[in-house]
């Protein structure tokens, strides 16, 4: 429910700047929100003791964890090779935070090496909201950090992990972000 939220808010704000509005009409940002949920669905195929690992992932653990993105890819994109036009141009959005949510701006992300703006707009926008999201709360590897903790860390990686004009929008949400975190909380 987090990250859907951030999604939305994100691409509504982004919405408002000139360097983002004519790539998001309302109906694309229905979509991006609808589709948030599913960006970890591959998660399903790797085992918990990796999901659920108190310390850090060995090489091969991470390696395995980053699967998913591909994983989760082909689920999606099996069902959409058999449903209906109605739903074609969701699940394709679907497919593009699912495949690339984990993409970085400078080409050193996964599972293609995307950089820039080859990277799909929802991915970008999927990036910061899982983020923001695995940075302010409790995981088992890890604490929760506060926000300016947060913003802190993604700062550092504007125009590496994140598109920076992207962020700087992100970060002037600071209490609408928090707003959604305390209504829902794990």
């Amino acid at each position: 429910k987090r990250t859907q939220k951030y999604v939305e808010v994100i691409a509504k704000q982004l919405a408002q700047s000139s360097r983002f509005s004519a790539l998001l009409d309302d109906n694309k940002i229905m979509m991006m929100t609808q589709a948030a949920p599913l960006h970890d669905i591959g998660k399903i195929a790797i085992p918990d003791s990796i999901l659920m690992k108190p310390g850090k992932l060995t090489d091969e653990e991470f390696e395995q964890m980053k699967t998913h993105a591909q994983i989760g890819y082909d689920i999606v994109h099996k069902a959409h090779e058999i449903v209906d036009d109605d739903a074609g141009e969701y699940l394709t959005v679907a497919e593009q935070i699912i495949l690339s949510h984990h993409e970085k701006w400078d080409g050193s992300g996964y599972p293609q090496q995307l950089r820039g703006e080859q990277i799909p707009l929802s991915a970008r926008i999927m990036a910061v909201a899982d983020v923001y999201d695995a940075l302010t709360t409790k995981r088992p590897y890890k604490k929760a950090f506060s926000q300016e903790e947060a913003f802190n860390i993604m700062r550092e990686g504007a125009g590496k992990h994140f598109q920076p004009e992207m962020l700087e929008i992100f970060f002037s949400m600071s209490d609408k972000l928090l707003e959604i975190q305390e209504n829902n909380r794990d």
